[in-house]
């Protein structure tokens, strides 16, 4: 169980990191509305950090060693999004297997946990698919 933990809290802890780097480059093109919808994407990861970092504690266990991935950036709105969600699916799938496992070993509280996590997490999916389709409308400029 603490390693999907582990791995949960370094794929939070990455989006925190992407999404906020990417906030900051969208307020420098001048996109401040989009930079701060960004935004309210890192408060909700860093929800779900905690929420990890208090279960691990529960279980007697400290957060150490988190593997951040790079930084994705990408040169539009768009590109950035696609990065986001393609790390999004990973956390997803990671909860996921997690839940799976969890089944096979009979272990339902941290079944519940990390359904919740994952369920939880699936705000920041539609809010990602959401904009991602938002942008495919025509006439949305070619800078996004």
């Amino acid at each position: 169980m603490l390693g999907y933990l582990g791995r949960g809290l370094s794929l939070e802890f990455t989006a925190v990191q992407q999404f906020s780097t990417q906030a900051r480059l969208l307020a420098t093109w001048g996109l401040d509305a989009e930079a701060g919808r960004l935004q309210s994407l890192v408060a909700e990861r860093m929800r779900l950090a905690d929420r990890i970092i208090a279960r691990m504690l529960a279980v007697g266990a400290a957060p150490g060693a988190s593997q951040l991935r790079p930084v994705r950036v990408g040169t539009t709105l768009s590109a950035m999004l696609e990065e986001d969600s393609r790390l999004d699916a990973d956390t997803q799938d990671l909860y996921g297997a997690a839940v799976a496992h969890c089944m096979r070993m009979e272990d339902a509280d941290n079944r519940l946990f990390f359904g919740g996590l994952r369920n939880d997490g699936q705000t920041v999916t539609r809010e990602l698919a959401k904009w991602l389709a938002e942008l495919g409308r025509p006439g949305k400029g070619a800078k996004f």
